[in-house]
């Protein structure tokens, strides 16, 4: 009889022993979830309950009975949770789970910005796909002791920031983000690009500026290098730019269809109409090509352009008042044409 109660309760412990091992080493405790990745954040602060809360609300709720301790014994049920981005493979076990959380793997992500138009822009982007808010990047962004220390002011800040996609890690700092922001603007001012600059009389954050009003300007490739041109003969001659996009950020009108006198003749330091030369800053962040145009300008004796009017987007261009005179024509005879005027 106390035989037969002894077997019984090996068999009952090698059945135990058996469920345990098959529910920590095989059973599947992340879903199948039609062969795709499961992405789990861990935010940075996060505890162990948090994990598990997180872990619940993407589907994956392993046995704690037997998670738990595994956990612990693993190392990796403690106070300081390792924050990042967990790309879990469907079918994992629990102790191919926990080893996946344990090691902290520090998942990437792209952030992409794209003509963004001011720094405040640039942070919003920014929060979109990393883990700090944009306040938190706003905040840096604004501290004047840390942009004097990387030599900025809010005026030229945005002449930092270059239109790509970059690859950070996802729980990257603001501070780990203006880094990388530096060193990919000072890869991209080279020797060479410095060098064109200064030809044409201008610092590369002077370079940036112009560029953000040709940008502004026209979309067009094709006449960027034109624009740049005319822009730079009104510089080297002291004539005012008279660029409505820097009146346009000067009254905030974004999205206007016509500009006006009264916005042209709003007294603020990016309003080329009232103050000549450049403005402080850029209006927005120019594409690399409207950069390169200022860096490469056509050479020519122009310095009036207007818009043609036929819904192209493109400009007429012309050397003396007589010519732009008979462009604004054009432009009017287009606009009457399309029954806009």
């Amino acid at each position: 009889m106390i035989k037969k109660i002894l077997l019984g309760l090996v068999l009952l412990v090698l059945a135990i022993g058996a469920y345990a091992y098959y529910t920590v080493m095989v059973a599947p405790v992340v879903p199948e979830n039609g062969g795709e990745q499961i992405v789990v954040t861990v935010p940075t602060g996060s505890s162990y309950e948090q994990v598990m809360d997180t872990l619940a609300a993407n589907g994956i709720r392993p046995n704690r009975l037997f998670f738990d301790p595994i956990a612990e014994r693993m190392a990796f049920k403690r106070e300081d949770m390792r924050a990042g981005r967990y790309r879990l493979q469907p079918g994992l076990s629990t102790v191919d789970l926990i080893r996946e959380l344990r090691t902290a793997k520090r998942q990437t992500a792209d952030v992409v910005l794209n003509v963004e138009r001011e720094f405040p822009n640039v942070a919003a982007k920014a929060a979109r796909f990393l883990e700090p808010d944009s306040l938190a990047f706003v905040t840096l962004m604004q501290d004047e002791d840390y942009l004097k220390s990387i030599g900025y002011t809010k005026e030229t800040l945005q002449t930092l920031f270059l239109p790509n996609t970059y690859e950070l890690y996802w729980n990257s700092t603001p501070q780990e983000f203006m880094e990388r922001m530096i060193k990919e603007h000072d890869r991209f001012w080279t020797p060479d690009r410095t060098a064109k600059a200064k030809v044409q009389g201008l610092t590369p954050a002077e370079a940036y500026t112009l560029a953000s009003i040709v940008q502004s300007e026209s979309l067009a490739k094709s006449e960027q290098p034109r624009i740049a041109g005319l822009y730079l003969n009104r510089l080297k001659r002291g004539i005012a730019l008279q660029s409505d996009p820097t009146a346009v950020f000067a009254n905030r009108v974004f999205g206007i269809k016509r500009v006006l006198f009264k916005h042209i003749e709003l007294d603020h330091p990016y309003n080329t109409y009232v103050y000549p030369g450049l403005p402080p800053g850029p209006i927005a962040m120019p594409t690399l090509s409207a950069i390169e145009a200022v860096l490469n300008p056509e050479d020519h004796d122009y310095i009036y352009m207007c818009a043609v009017g036929d819904n192209s987007g493109l400009h007429n261009f012309a050397k003396n008042a007589a010519g732009h005179a008979r462009n604004k024509a054009i432009y009017v005879a287009n606009l009457k044409r399309r029954g806009l005027r």
